[in-house]
């Protein structure tokens, strides 16, 4: 039994690394200077942090052009500055009221979230929808995420009451049907012990493992719900979500891409298509805007 669990032990930290990569900031994005963020209230009093580049401002109207605000939600082990460092100032320099949220905390874990339960997660992204709809006059939000956060936010449209408050959903390498981690996850079968280790302190990161309770639930009955305007964007270098196509949604609203078949010289990985990669971000964007939307090319890292 002390060998197993001995054994347990070495799996677990293996697994939740590989799990965890989903928002590490890459070295480049390391280096960069965090924004600086200033507490404030919005109007019912509740805290937030107003980015310095000008994004979760609670203050911040839709124009005619952009008539919703923008949600961003960030994969496991971000949050909602760090993940967004590149997309959010994006998205704020072409018009829009761009918001993010912290979701998944644990208990004594400052600024690494995405871990706690994924249902949880996506009540908690209920609320703030709501708040910022509250905030802006909008009758309905966009939802951008990355990996997890292109994933939980189907859940919130399911299960939480989101389908008749989102316009559409953008994923940026998400995990809708899970990841078998290049089957590192099916060794979890050999070793019950850490199994039931990580689903107890990090539940986030087991419902994210194909085949888990959660995801079942949620793909059942079909990929989507009426109304909402789906697009997943993947890349076929994605060495978290494996294989990379379990991201596709099915459905008779949504557009699945592969990053390289826009510009083939494009070598991000799970990590870069989220944080740093302009390529997808113009994807996103043409997500946002389709009557405005231009061909995404190499040239619109530019």
């Amino acid at each position: 039994m002390k060998l197993r669990w001995s054994r347990a032990l070495t799996l677990f930290p293996a697994l939740a690394l590989a799990l965890g990569v989903t928002t590490s900031p890459t070295p480049a994005a390391a280096a960069r200077p965090s924004p600086t963020t200033t507490p404030a209230e919005d109007a019912a009093g509740r805290p937030y942090r107003t980015v310095s580049s000008g994004w979760n401002n609670f203050s911040c109207k839709p124009s005619a052009a952009h008539p919703r605000p923008v949600v961003l939600v960030h994969g496991t082990l971000g949050n909602s500055v760090d993940n967004w460092l590149g997309l959010a100032p994006y998205l704020v320099a072409r018009g829009y009221c761009v918001f993010s949220l912290d979701y998944g905390q644990l208990p004594g874990v400052p600024l690494f979230h995405g871990l706690g339960p994924v249902d949880a997660s996506a009540q908690q992204l209920a609320t703030y929808v709501d708040r910022v709809l509250a905030a802006t006059g909008a009758h309905k939000a966009d939802l951008v995420g990355h990996s997890q956060g292109g994933m939980m936010p189907r859940v919130y449209l399911k299960f939480h009451g989101g389908a008749d408050k989102v316009n559409a959903l953008v994923g940026l390498a998400p995990d809708n049907h899970g990841t078998d981690l290049n089957g590192l996850t099916r060794l979890l079968e050999h070793f019950p012990d850490a199994e039931k280790y990580l689903g107890e302190l990090t539940p986030g990161l087991t419902d994210q493992i194909a085949g888990s309770d959660v995801l079942n639930r949620l793909n059942e009955g079909g990929d989507t719900v009426p109304g909402v305007h789906y697009t997943v964007i993947a890349t076929k270098y994605d060495e978290v979500v494996t294989p990379y196509r379990s991201g596709f949604l099915d459905g008779p609203d949504v557009h699945n891409v592969v990053l390289q078949d826009l510009c083939p010289a494009d070598l991000s990985e799970h990590v870069a298509i989220g944080t740093v990669d302009r390529i997808a971000f113009h994807e996103a964007a043409n997500a946002l805007d389709p009557a405005h939307a231009t061909p995404t090319t190499c040239a619109s890292a530019f």
